[in-house]
């Protein structure tokens, strides 16, 4: 299989199956994604505070393994597009639904298996609104 995702890979790279999950292990996740990505560095108040470095996959790509209920709360404001997914042990965001790419879930890097990558780059982007 090759990607299509919107904006984390070079197009046509093989997708891989990589693992990931919240800090204290109570969630986790599993999304198919490429070794080689692009990453996304923010530089509005909410991602530099959270130090949130994520790439956007296909929704279809991606699959949550766990009680939701028990361990995650989703914020949302303005448009309502953007669902912002917090664990209530340790208010990490380890993947969100973002505005620009509502048919995606942004996957924060940091919350994958370094070693499954070949090759990460990250793009800052300024002004952002989230």
């Amino acid at each position: 299989k090759l990607c299509t995702c919107p904006s984390c890979c070079r197009r046509g790279t093989e997708l891989v199956l990589h693992n990931g999950s919240c800090h204290y292990k109570k969630v986790g996740w599993k999304v198919q994604a490429p070794t080689s990505v692009i990453a996304w560095k923010f530089n509005c108040s909410d991602y530099s505070m959270r130090g949130n470095v994520h790439f956007v996959v296909l929704y279809q790509r991606f699959e949550l393994l766990g009680d939701l209920e028990q361990f995650i709360i989703i914020y949302t404001f303005g448009t309502h597009t953007a669902k912002y997914t917090f664990y209530k042990f340790c208010g990490k965001t380890s993947f969100y639904t973002p505005r620009q790419h509502p048919n995606g879930i942004a996957v924060t890097l940091a919350c994958l298996d370094p070693r499954m990558f070949s090759y990460v780059e990250i793009h800052n982007f300024e002004n952002a609104v989230i």
